[in-house]
């Protein structure tokens, strides 16, 4: 018969007790940080932070087309989470998901703004060029054993200058604000379509980007867990030599998965992007939302269902620093208590364990009973 069990000691169980420990310590600490810089004011402030916008749950229409906008903003946030996971499930750790990302947003918003061309050209284009910036750092993993974490970094920042150059252009960018021309009105054909727009509160910016990372979790889960490509993946994850020597292309397998990480990067510019809710200003630094990602793939325990709910708890307390009284705080505490929140995640193997050792029962065996005595009192136990 098979074993059951425990309900607390499943794999399952126990990573998202966990996360929401992380989420939940994370949170305290911030509220212990706010009443430091003001204690007067301090659970106004984090009370901010939580509510968000459901403080305008007065008016429904208001408050959904909020909610739907803070979906739009989650997208690329889950996305990135995804591409980490899924390199990471193969052993590799893609710091270069920054400038995947960042490529990603150069592709998608020049191929819409510069060459007129339609939403769905744009998005094959941004995974195109993700699945490139993927390419570089696996073929020099595969075939010249370089570090995918010292070449993904140098090309997060020739990502990032690639992308101010050429989106620097009068062609891509508007010089008065300082940001990229509206792509809705510059090449409509170039927007997403709408996705349940109604419900949403008449949002223009929700579209087929939020179903389309749900189906994405899916896709991934399934690759990983039901197919034969997700199996040999993961198997050249845990031992290469071990996959090499049961007749695994090795190599292949490494190229393949950075490629197809970068390609999910790429497609989460473009599921931003092309929606119209931001436009692209030149930066100095490598976009936080590729980091962002490693953070949500750990705090979804590395699953691509748990990492979506993961990257919406991510987003929604970054948008809560937003509701913050300015008088009091800095907007950028709410990224503080997410950088809290994400120093945590190295911590859930610690949660795992210690959950593990409270679900333990001493058990006691009699030493003079018979061995199959010995047998039954433990089953009890």
């Amino acid at each position: 018969m098979r074993e059951k069990v425990s309900f607390f000691k499943r794999p399952a169980v126990q990573t998202i007790l966990a996360s929401v420990l992380c989420a939940v310590i994370g949170i305290l600490l911030g509220y212990v940080i706010l009443l430091i810089m003001n204690a007067e004011h301090a659970g106004e402030g984090i009370a901010a932070i939580l509510i968000n916008f459901f403080k305008f749950n007065n008016n429904s229409k208001v408050l959904m087309k909020y909610f739907g906008s803070f979906l739009v903003k989650s997208v690329p946030t889950i996305l990135c989470g995804e591409a980490i996971l899924f390199a990471y499930k193969a052993g590799l750790f893609n710091i270069g998901c920054a400038g995947q990302y960042t490529v990603g947003i150069i592709a998608s918003i020049y191929c819409s703004v510069g060459l007129g061309w339609n939403w769905f050209l744009c998005v094959i284009a941004a995974m195109v060029a993700g699945g490139i910036w993927g390419l570089i750092p696996g073929i020099l993993k595969a075939y010249r054993n370089v570090n995918e974490v010292i070449a993904g970094i140098m090309l997060n920042w020739i990502a990032l200058y690639v992308c101010n150059i050429v989106l620097g252009t009068e062609l891509c960018m508007d010089t008065t604000k300082s940001e990229t021309h509206d792509i809705a009105k510059v090449n409509p054909a170039g927007i997403l379509p709408p996705f349940m727009k109604d419900f949403f509160g008449g949002n223009d910016y929700i579209t087929i980007a939020v179903p389309i990372t749900v189906i994405i979790a899916i896709l991934i889960l399934v690759v990983l867990n039901k197919t034969t490509f997700g199996y040999e993946l993961k198997a050249t994850g845990h031992n290469k030599d071990a996959a090499k020597y049961a007749g695994m292309n090795a190599k292949r397998n490494i190229v393949l998965t950075l490629v197809i990480s970068g390609a999910i990067a790429g497609l989460a510019a473009a599921l931003l992007y092309l929606t119209g809710i931001e436009h692209y200003k030149i930066s100095g630094s490598v976009p936080g939302t590729g980091f962002d990602g490693i953070a949500v793939a750990f705090l979804g325990g590395l699953h691509p269902i748990g990492t979506i709910f993961a990257g919406m708890l991510v987003k929604y307390i970054t948008l809560g620093g937003s509701y913050l009284n300015t008088n009091y705080y800095n907007p950028q505490v709410a990224d503080l208590v997410i950088a809290i929140i994400i120093y945590l995640c190295g911590f859930v193997l610690f949660f795992k364990t210690f959950i593990n050792k409270r679900g333990k029962s001493k058990v006691k065996v009699n030493a003079n009973a018979e061995p199959s005595q010995k047998t039954a009192e433990e089953k009890e136990v």
